[in-house]
């Protein structure tokens, strides 16, 4: 049947039902899991002043129009990120939000404009704990979903193996042949090595772009397969909510989980320096401003709660691309119980 059936239509709602079913399981089996590690589950608001301010995600704009009072603009949020950062100012220590979160602009085989973010945090725990976590939670959907293998195209995985864990320069070594470290802050010199690697490059691209580039196109198709990878530390331009690393504050404390070579998660040792963080999301935005032409407000509000919040380690992982792994699932539509209807089919 067409991508674009309404997803009511009983025989295609008999189809996709046991894939759903096992959605139910997995939420289930992790919910669980972060009730037995002692995590309380939050409710983040889906209105905010902000959607956040990466570069290159868009927000849902709306407003509250109150009777006889003027509209105030709000935003769909990308992320629960910033109400959870706020409870931990509050005092909360381990929470966990199973939140519909929206981005503009992003329908593909991987991406729905509105999707569930599995978002959890530990206080007082260092960035490498949430990597055990991981590995928990890639073995307890394959449970839930009775599976000993995920599967994403020709791609395989065990869930059941621990996940390795490389180094983002190592992984441009390995699999572009390229020193990420000597190439930190020079334009010219990474714009080589992308033309070097066969990339497009453009007079405007800057560094991130650059980067970006060489990780999309040679790096990512090649992690989580046979077992899932952590690519971690970044350097500290491309993680705008993680704190330096202390030993080399050229990188910082963040990792993505792979598997099957999609993107599941994103982890971060928080940053809680308001001044810093104010600093790159002015830069981002102004970066977006370049590129898109347009800006989102910063939440004043959670940048004053920033010096409350204690230090602590987050993560941000789809739960739909989590299922499809488990599911074996070509499409992210085919995981989701009621897909935002679409006018004509969705490119793959």
């Amino acid at each position: 049947m067409a991508r674009y059936a309404p997803f009511w239509a009983p025989e295609h709602h008999e189809a996709r039902r046991p894939r759903l079913l096992a959605r139910a399981r997995i939420v289930r089996a992790l919910r669980g899991f972060f009730e037995s590690e002692g995590f309380v589950e939050i409710e983040p608001a889906a209105l905010q002043v902000s959607p956040g301010n990466e570069t290159h995600i868009s927000g849902f704009a709306t407003s509250f129009e109150p009777l006889g009072g003027a509209p105030t603009p709000y935003y769909l949020h990308s992320s629960p990120e910033f109400d959870c950062k706020k409870l931990l100012a509050a005092g909360e220590r381990r929470i966990v939000s199973f939140a519909h979160v929206f981005r503009n602009g992003e329908r593909t085989r991987l991406h729905h404009p509105e999707f569930t973010m599995l978002e959890w945090y530990r206080a007082a725990a260092p960035y490498r704990a949430l990597i055990e976590d991981c590995a928990a939670v890639l073995r307890l959907a394959a449970e839930a979903a009775g599976v000993s293998e995920f599967r994403f195209g020709e791609s395989r995985l065990d869930p059941f193996a621990a996940p390795e864990i490389l180094p983002v320069a190592e992984a441009f070594a390995r699999h572009a042949g390229l020193d990420l470290a000597a190439a930190l802050d020079d334009r010219d010199a990474l714009a080589r090595e992308a033309a070097r690697l066969g990339l497009r490059v453009s007079a405007d691209d800057h560094w991130s772009d650059l980067f970006s580039k060489i990780v999309s196109e040679k790096i990512e198709p090649c992690l989580g397969h046979g077992r899932a990878t952590v690519l971690i530390d970044y350097p500290v331009s491309e993680a705008a909510l993680a704190r330096r690393k202390p030993e080399d504050p050229r990188f910082a404390e963040r990792f993505e989980l792979y598997a099957c070579g999609v993107e599941l998660a994103n982890a971060f040792g928080e940053l809680t320096d308001p001044a810093e963080q104010r600093r790159r999301f002015e830069a981002d935005m102004a970066e977006r401003a370049r590129i898109y032409g347009s800006a989102f407000p910063i939440d004043e509000d959670f940048l004053a709660a920033l010096a409350f919040m204690p230090e602590a380690s987050g993560i941000a992982l789809g739960l739909d691309r989590l299922v499809m792994l488990a599911t074996g699932a070509d499409h992210i539509e085919d995981v989701l119980w009621a897909p935002v209807a679409a006018p004509k089919a969705v490119a793959s």
